[in-house]
């Protein structure tokens, strides 16, 4: 089987940096993808920094034909729900997702990823992350629960071999804002009924509330998925960085739907208090695959 991008899976990073480009319109989508492919070259590669790419599904099949799966799309329309704010569609044509365990080397690479690109993106928008407490999201709950183990995580997240893009993944990457004076302000049994776990432990509420956001977001219902979800912001904005792999986008759709109430009644009441502000998907190829456009000038 082909391999996946080592990056997905390397846990423990203290500082991270989302960078969302979009293609000049003189350029060479082939001579893109090669760029980026060549970031991963020891020659240009800043020591303790791991580096994950992505690309729009439309131009990576423009790229590579049949080699990711076949129905995968950007995040090209915003998803509406019955009420309330609708799910933004910002779709980039490339994302380089840095990871270190400081801010000083994620930033230098990140630099270096911009101007060695520059020739055929330009960036549209960065997303800068940490970890909460180490395992918390700003909410103050544990965040990744139900995150499958690491030797269950390539069954979640990556193709499987013998299919169209065996050994890549689909990336759900989202920037949610939270409220947090409104949330701050609820008691905590309120909070717990919102999340559907307590807040101490992470146990699961008994019965679930419907509404509750473990409910909206229930993987033994929609499929697993592996998540990488990470801190950002200000004092006065903050948020979460939603960063999901799956092996395929129908169950990324599914959540999206139940959790801003299509096909159910209500949404999840979470998003009372935490708004989407960007959304895009990506196909992350394998390494393999990504290898064939880093070893010259695209033809």
């Amino acid at each position: 089987m082909a391999t996946p991008q080592t990056g997905i899976f390397a846990l423990g990073t203290m500082s991270h940096a989302y960078l969302e480009l979009d293609e000049l319109p003189s350029a060479d989508p082939h001579e893109l993808v090669r760029l980026v492919a060549s970031l991963r070259e020891p020659r240009t590669t800043i020591g303790g920094v791991n580096l994950v790419a992505g690309f729009r599904p439309e131009l990576w099949q423009t790229v590579a034909p049949g080699t990711s799966p076949a129905e995968l799309r950007g995040f090209n329309e915003p998803i509406q729900g019955r009420e309330g704010r609708p799910l933004p569609a910002t779709q980039h044509d490339a994302v380089v997702w840095l990871t270190g365990g400081a801010y000083d080397v994620v930033f230098d690479a990140s630099r270096g990823v911009v101007a060695a690109l520059a020739s055929h993106a330009t960036l549209a928008n960065e997303m800068v992350g940490w970890p909460y407490h180490r395992d918390l999201d700003l909410t103050g709950f544990i965040d990744g629960t139900e995150n499958p183990t690491l030797v269950e995580a390539t069954d979640a997240a990556i193709v499987e071999a013998g299919l169209p893009g065996e050994g890549g993944s689909v990336l759900l990457l989202q920037q949610w804002e939270h409220d947090a004076d409104r949330w701050e302000g609820l008691p905590r049994a309120e909070q717990e009924a919102i999340i559907g776990r307590r807040k101490l432990d992470s146990v699961e509420l008994d019965p679930r509330p419907e509404r509750s956001h473990v409910t909206r977001t229930d993987q033994d219902r929609f499929g697993k998925i592996f998540r990488r979800n990470i801190g950002y912001g200000s004092v006065t904005r903050h948020g979460t960085i939603f960063v999901g792999f799956s092996r395929d986008r129908g169950r990324l759709d599914a959540m999206l739907d139940s959790m801003v109430g299509r096909g159910v009644e209500g949404r999840d009441r979470l998003t009372d208090f935490a708004h989407a502000v960007t959304g895009a998907y990506y196909f992350v190829p394998s390494s393999e695959a990504l290898a064939t456009f880093g070893a010259g000038p695209a033809s």
